[in-house]
């Protein structure tokens, strides 16, 4: 959620850390900051609202400083207010960013308040600072940092900074992404790689409990025993132009128009080797699916509305059972663990807190068959898993996430269809069948973003309306639900999806002129089913936009709407039918003039719980 950025350097940082702010922005957050040490103080300037606004108040003032500390947040405790906008300061002494929340810290408030400490925000990010300040009255700011860092129960990346120890900076994480970037001569920290890439590529991500020591000649790490150890440096492939917008209004409009790109490239290995092979997942797949006996999937958003399409494809093509599971509820239920199961973890960022967390409860439970499906080399799901399989996605900066989604598709039809194999069930024939589909798919992809000049006319009949409704069956109605929630999350308009066969058991009575009813309809086998449905719709006054594939006899008629996507693709449809209802959304938002890429209330990374 929140974004972090730091350097340690022998020029001015403030353009360094402004301009990795920005890159931050597309994470959601509502006001930002900086910190720097100059002249044996802290200058810090903060600001509500947007970067651009913060920034005015730096050059204002002229603020100039060697190191420095920025952050934008995305309100947890305390409302959107300049004074609870980060950096927190310590009887300014010390300055502290933090992602996460402190669970803990009415009891620490309590205690350093009986300490002396005057508290000026109602963050849970003050009592950081505070606690590192008490203890820096006797301790370096290492020290003082790894003790304090011990009596903090929750998730934290922070970043803390001294007048005492002006020469250096101090990281530590637990649960939130932190990563350090190695310079020449002068080193940074972010909470993404996306803000240090003006300035290098080289970066180490961090792991739970690590703390670290930032200096312009080198950096020291420092394990959760409090011994010196070494994390393996990374070159980042992510791109500087994958961040910009190009000729595109927006990055949500750019990235559904790069899906085909990120659907082949995700496909690329599985295609060169022309078969579904177990050492697509990680060199001991092949071993870990003989073994299993089922299959859980735990996923948050729209990352759980591509678990519950993969069930299907699990079930149908693999015969393997298949569970899904809100990460975000599973830990918190008594379950019932299956060391034979394979846990699958589906995280665009692979730093999802939920997702994390669930995926370390199962393991708890001795469930240690795990698989994660990410986007993002070397994040932490990925890290804390036996298999992976990394989507090729590529950057994406729009909170609603659009390309991410159909490589996860993608990732979970080729394991669904790799099991089936590993278990006997795919025939030669068969899996020639499914590579043939799966080449196929961009160009049906890029036929379907052909038609985005009717499903903007479309938008126009939706952009003055408070609800809609979809509705779709079988594989479909994961996308009914993921169309739904575009809709809400960009637009705001409320929007529910359902199984078109559920209407008439009470959704049906919120129909009339007023709500527009959207219908998934590829010509598969419950087409005639769906029609049925639609009749339901049309019998109680109901607007139907109904998306069906170009080999559907669909008609026209008074109160039908009908977009033809292509010829139907078969196993693949759900992935196609997706782009469409992600089309409608964004020309939605676009008519009611909301924030597109930034929705209120929202995040593209969620590190909170």
């Amino acid at each position: 959620m929140c974004g972090i950025v730091g350097a340690v350097a022998n020029r001015n940082v403030v353009s360094t850390l402004i301009e990795g702010l920005s890159r931050l922005e597309y994470r959601g957050y509502d006001s930002a900051g900086v910190a720097v040490l100059s002249n044996s103080r802290i200058e810090r300037v903060r600001a509500v609202g947007r970067v651009a606004a913060m920034t005015e108040k730096a050059q204002e003032v002229s603020l100039n400083g060697q190191v420095g500390i920025g952050h934008t947040r995305w309100a947890t405790h305390g409302g959107v207010t300049e004074s609870n906008a980060h950096p927190h300061v310590s009887k300014g002494e010390i300055a502290v960013v933090h992602n996460g929340i402190i669970e803990n810290h009415d009891e620490q408030r309590t205690r350093l308040k009986a300490l002396g400490y005057e508290f000026t925000s109602q963050t849970d990010t003050e009592v950081i600072a505070h606690l590192i300040h008490h203890y820096h009255h006797n301790l370096p700011l290492l020290a003082a940092t790894q003790k304090a860092v011990t009596e903090l129960t929750g998730a934290f990346a922070i970043a803390v900074i001294s007048v005492k120890e002006p020469q250096h900076m101090i990281t530590a994480r637990l649960g939130c992404p932190l990563l350090l970037g190695l310079g020449d001569g002068e080193n940074f920290i972010a909470s993404d790689v996306s803000a240090v890439l003006s300035v290098t590529r080289k970066v180490i991500y961090l792991e739970d409990g690590d703390v670290a020591d930032i200096r312009r000649d080198g950096v020291t790490i420092f394990g959760k025993t409090g011994d010196e150890v070494t994390r393996k440096i990374h070159l980042s492939d992510v791109s500087l132009a994958s961040m910009e917008l190009g000729p595109y209004a927006h990055f949500m409009q750019k990235e559904i128009h790069e899906q085909p790109k990120a659907l082949t490239d995700t496909i690329e290995a599985l295609i060169d080797d022309n078969s579904f092979s177990p050492a697509l997942f990680g060199d001991a797949a092949s071993d870990i699916f003989n073994e299993i006996d089922s299959v859980l999937i735990l996923a948050a958003g729209t990352s759980y509305y591509a678990a519950l399409t993969a069930k299907y494809w699990l079930e149908g093509i693999a015969k393997i059972p298949t569970n899904i599971e809100i990460a975000s509820e599973y830990r918190y239920r008594v379950s019932v663990p299956n060391p034979k199961q394979l846990i699958v973890t589906i995280s665009q960022s692979g730093e999802t807190l939920d997702t994390m967390e669930a995926l370390k409860h199962a393991k708890s439970l001795g469930q240690n068959l795990t698989l994660a499906i990410c986007n993002v080399q070397e994040s932490a799901i990925p890290r804390a898993s036996q298999l992976v399989f990394y989507t090729r996605a590529g950057a994406e900066i729009g909170v609603a996430s659009t390309k991410a989604f159909t490589t996860q598709l993608v990732a979970l039809f080729t394991l669904a269809v790799t099991i089936a194999k590993q278990r006997g069930l795919l025939s030669s024939k068969d899996e020639q069948a499914y590579l043939s589909a799966l080449r196929q798919l961009a160009g049906s992809v890029q036929i379907a973003l052909n038609l985005e000049p009717q499903i903007r006319e479309w938008a126009k009949r939706f952009a003055d309306k408070e609800h809609a409704l979809f509705l779709g069956r079988g594989v479909h109605y994961p996308i009914a639900l993921e169309g739904a929630l575009k809709l809400k999350e960009i637009s705001y308009i409320h929007a529910e999806a359902y199984p078109a066969g559920e209407l008439k058991h009470g959704p049906l009575a919120l129909v009339d002129n007023n709500m527009p009813v959207v219908v998934i309809a590829p010509n598969d086998v419950l087409l005639e089913k769906v029609k049925s449905n639609m009749q339901e719709v049309r019998a109680r006054g109901g607007e139907l936009f109904v998306f069906a594939d170009a080999d559907s006899h669909f008609t026209e008629s008074e109160g039908v709407h009908v977009i033809r996507t292509p010829r139907h693709v078969g196993v693949l449809s759900p992935i196609l039918h997706t782009i469409p209802v992600q089309m409608l959304a964004y020309h939605a938002a676009l008519l009611k003039g909301t924030d597109v890429d930034k929705p209120r209330n929202l995040a593209k990374s969620v590190t909170v719980e």
